[in-house]
Protein backbone atom coordinates (compact mmCIF):
# COMPACT_ATOMS: atom_id res chain seq x y z
CA UNK A 1 0.00 0.00 0.00
CA UNK A 2 2.82 2.38 0.86
CA UNK A 3 4.36 2.00 -2.64
CA UNK A 4 1.03 3.06 -4.18
CA UNK A 5 1.09 6.55 -2.64
CA UNK A 6 3.84 8.05 -4.87
CA UNK A 7 1.96 6.87 -7.96
CA UNK A 8 -1.24 8.34 -6.59
CA UNK A 9 0.50 11.64 -5.88
CA UNK A 10 1.87 11.64 -9.43
CA UNK A 11 -1.64 11.14 -10.83
CA UNK A 12 -3.01 13.96 -8.66
CA UNK A 13 -0.19 16.33 -9.63
CA UNK A 14 -0.65 15.48 -13.32
CA UNK A 15 -4.40 16.10 -13.04
CA UNK A 16 -3.84 19.45 -11.33
CA UNK A 17 -1.30 20.50 -13.95
CA UNK A 18 -3.70 19.52 -16.73
CA UNK A 19 -6.50 21.46 -15.07
CA UNK A 20 -4.27 24.49 -14.58
CA UNK A 21 -3.08 24.51 -18.18
CA UNK A 22 -6.67 24.18 -19.36
CA UNK A 23 -7.64 27.22 -17.34
CA UNK A 24 -4.74 29.17 -18.79
CA UNK A 25 -5.71 28.23 -22.34
CA UNK A 26 -9.28 29.36 -21.74
CA UNK A 27 -8.25 32.68 -20.20
CA UNK A 28 -10.42 35.59 -21.18
CA UNK A 29 -9.21 38.36 -23.44
CA UNK A 30 -8.90 41.81 -21.85
CA UNK A 31 -12.36 43.40 -21.62
CA UNK A 32 -11.62 46.13 -24.19
CA UNK A 33 -10.30 43.58 -26.69
CA UNK A 34 -13.24 41.24 -26.06
CA UNK A 35 -15.63 44.12 -26.80
CA UNK A 36 -13.83 44.78 -30.10
CA UNK A 37 -14.03 41.08 -30.95
CA UNK A 38 -17.77 40.90 -30.28
CA UNK A 39 -18.41 44.00 -32.42
CA UNK A 40 -16.26 42.54 -35.21
CA UNK A 41 -18.11 39.20 -35.11
CA UNK A 42 -21.44 40.98 -35.54
CA UNK A 43 -20.04 43.12 -38.34
CA UNK A 44 -18.58 40.10 -40.14
CA UNK A 45 -21.96 38.35 -40.03
CA UNK A 46 -23.43 41.43 -41.76
CA UNK A 47 -20.63 41.49 -44.33
CA UNK A 48 -20.98 37.75 -44.99
CA UNK A 49 -24.62 38.29 -45.96
CA UNK A 50 -23.79 40.93 -48.58
CA UNK A 51 -25.06 39.65 -51.96
CA UNK A 52 -21.82 40.69 -53.68
CA UNK A 53 -19.74 38.50 -51.36
CA UNK A 54 -22.17 35.58 -51.48
CA UNK A 55 -22.04 35.72 -55.30
CA UNK A 56 -18.22 35.91 -55.31
CA UNK A 57 -17.93 32.84 -53.08
CA UNK A 58 -20.58 30.96 -55.05
CA UNK A 59 -18.66 31.70 -58.26
CA UNK A 60 -15.31 30.66 -56.72
CA UNK A 61 -16.87 27.40 -55.52
CA UNK A 62 -17.85 26.64 -59.11
CA UNK A 63 -14.26 26.77 -60.38
CA UNK A 64 -11.05 24.98 -59.56
CA UNK A 65 -8.17 27.00 -58.14
CA UNK A 66 -6.05 26.74 -61.27
CA UNK A 67 -3.39 24.73 -59.47
CA UNK A 68 -2.67 27.48 -56.94
CA UNK A 69 -1.38 26.41 -53.55
CA UNK A 70 0.32 28.00 -50.55
CA UNK A 71 3.81 27.40 -51.93
CA UNK A 72 3.07 29.08 -55.25
CA UNK A 73 1.04 31.89 -53.63
CA UNK A 74 3.78 32.96 -51.24
CA UNK A 75 6.16 33.40 -54.19
CA UNK A 76 3.82 35.86 -55.95
CA UNK A 77 4.49 39.57 -55.51
CA UNK A 78 1.70 42.10 -55.02
CA UNK A 79 2.33 43.16 -58.64
CA UNK A 80 1.66 39.66 -60.03
CA UNK A 81 -1.42 39.57 -62.32
CA UNK A 82 -3.07 36.85 -60.20
CA UNK A 83 -2.74 38.93 -57.03
CA UNK A 84 -3.77 42.13 -58.81
CA UNK A 85 -6.88 40.41 -60.20
CA UNK A 86 -7.86 39.20 -56.72
CA UNK A 87 -7.28 42.59 -55.08
CA UNK A 88 -9.07 44.55 -57.81
CA UNK A 89 -12.24 42.42 -57.91
CA UNK A 90 -15.52 44.06 -56.91
CA UNK A 91 -15.64 41.91 -53.78
CA UNK A 92 -12.11 42.97 -52.76
CA UNK A 93 -12.90 46.63 -53.41
CA UNK A 94 -15.96 46.38 -51.15
CA UNK A 95 -13.98 44.55 -48.48
CA UNK A 96 -11.23 47.20 -48.62
CA UNK A 97 -13.85 49.93 -48.07
CA UNK A 98 -15.24 48.09 -45.07
CA UNK A 99 -11.78 47.55 -43.62
CA UNK A 100 -10.94 51.25 -43.91
CA UNK A 101 -14.18 52.16 -42.12
CA UNK A 102 -13.55 49.72 -39.26
CA UNK A 103 -10.77 51.24 -37.14
CA UNK A 104 -10.24 48.10 -35.06
CA UNK A 105 -9.90 45.73 -38.03
CA UNK A 106 -6.51 45.41 -39.75
CA UNK A 107 -7.47 43.00 -42.57
CA UNK A 108 -10.52 41.25 -44.00
CA UNK A 109 -10.33 38.13 -46.17
CA UNK A 110 -12.98 36.12 -48.02
CA UNK A 111 -12.51 32.39 -48.66
CA UNK A 112 -14.37 29.73 -50.62
CA UNK A 113 -15.68 26.42 -49.24
CA UNK A 114 -12.22 24.84 -49.56
CA UNK A 115 -10.41 27.66 -47.72
CA UNK A 116 -8.93 29.27 -50.85
CA UNK A 117 -8.67 33.07 -50.99
CA UNK A 118 -11.43 34.71 -53.05
CA UNK A 119 -11.09 38.39 -52.12
CA UNK A 120 -9.53 40.60 -49.49
CA UNK A 121 -8.32 43.96 -48.32
CA UNK A 122 -4.72 42.74 -48.68
CA UNK A 123 -2.77 39.81 -50.12
CA UNK A 124 -2.74 37.21 -47.37
CA UNK A 125 0.37 35.21 -46.64
CA UNK A 126 -1.63 31.98 -46.88
CA UNK A 127 -3.64 31.06 -50.00
CA UNK A 128 -5.50 28.15 -48.42
CA UNK A 129 -6.20 28.03 -44.71
CA UNK A 130 -8.71 25.16 -44.59
CA UNK A 131 -6.90 23.43 -41.73
CA UNK A 132 -6.66 26.53 -39.53
CA UNK A 133 -9.23 27.31 -36.81
CA UNK A 134 -10.13 30.67 -38.38
CA UNK A 135 -11.62 28.70 -41.30
CA UNK A 136 -12.36 25.24 -39.88
CA UNK A 137 -14.63 26.56 -37.12
CA UNK A 138 -16.89 29.04 -38.97
CA UNK A 139 -17.32 26.82 -42.05
CA UNK A 140 -19.43 24.66 -39.71
CA UNK A 141 -22.00 27.47 -39.70
CA UNK A 142 -21.39 29.73 -36.68
CA UNK A 143 -19.31 32.88 -36.10
CA UNK A 144 -16.03 32.21 -34.32
CA UNK A 145 -13.26 34.11 -32.54
CA UNK A 146 -9.89 33.06 -31.17
CA UNK A 147 -9.32 33.44 -27.45
CA UNK A 148 -5.75 34.68 -27.77
CA UNK A 149 -3.82 37.65 -29.06
CA UNK A 150 -0.93 36.92 -31.39
CA UNK A 151 0.81 38.54 -34.37
CA UNK A 152 -1.24 38.10 -37.52
CA UNK A 153 0.59 36.07 -40.18
CA UNK A 154 -0.10 38.67 -42.88
CA UNK A 155 0.05 42.01 -41.05
CA UNK A 156 2.24 41.06 -38.06
CA UNK A 157 -0.07 43.25 -35.94
CA UNK A 158 -1.01 41.74 -32.55
CA UNK A 159 -4.55 40.60 -33.32
CA UNK A 160 -7.42 38.31 -32.48
CA UNK A 161 -8.80 36.32 -35.42
CA UNK A 162 -12.55 36.61 -35.91
CA UNK A 163 -14.62 34.86 -38.59
CA UNK A 164 -18.14 34.23 -39.83
CA UNK A 165 -19.58 31.80 -42.34
CA UNK A 166 -20.81 33.02 -45.70
CA UNK A 167 -24.24 31.43 -46.02
CA UNK A 168 -26.22 30.64 -49.15
CA UNK A 169 -29.71 29.43 -48.37
CA UNK A 170 -28.62 28.79 -44.78
CA UNK A 171 -25.73 26.56 -45.87
CA UNK A 172 -22.09 27.59 -45.25
CA UNK A 173 -20.34 28.08 -48.60
CA UNK A 174 -17.30 30.07 -47.46
CA UNK A 175 -15.82 32.19 -44.69
CA UNK A 176 -15.06 35.85 -44.13
CA UNK A 177 -12.42 36.53 -41.51
CA UNK A 178 -10.62 39.48 -40.04
CA UNK A 179 -7.81 40.46 -37.76
CA UNK A 180 -8.99 42.59 -34.84
CA UNK A 181 -6.22 44.86 -33.60
CA UNK A 182 -5.58 44.09 -29.94
CA UNK A 183 -3.92 47.34 -28.86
Amino acid sequence: MHSFRPQRRLVIVAALLALGSGLTAAADLPADVQAKVERAKKRLVEMAADPLLVAAVREANGHDNGGMNNGKWVDLSDADPVVKAMLSSKASQQIAKWEKSETTINKILLRDQKGNIVAGSTKPLIYNNASRPVFANPIKGQPWAANEIKPDTTTQIPSVHVAAPVLDGGKPIGVIHAGVTAN
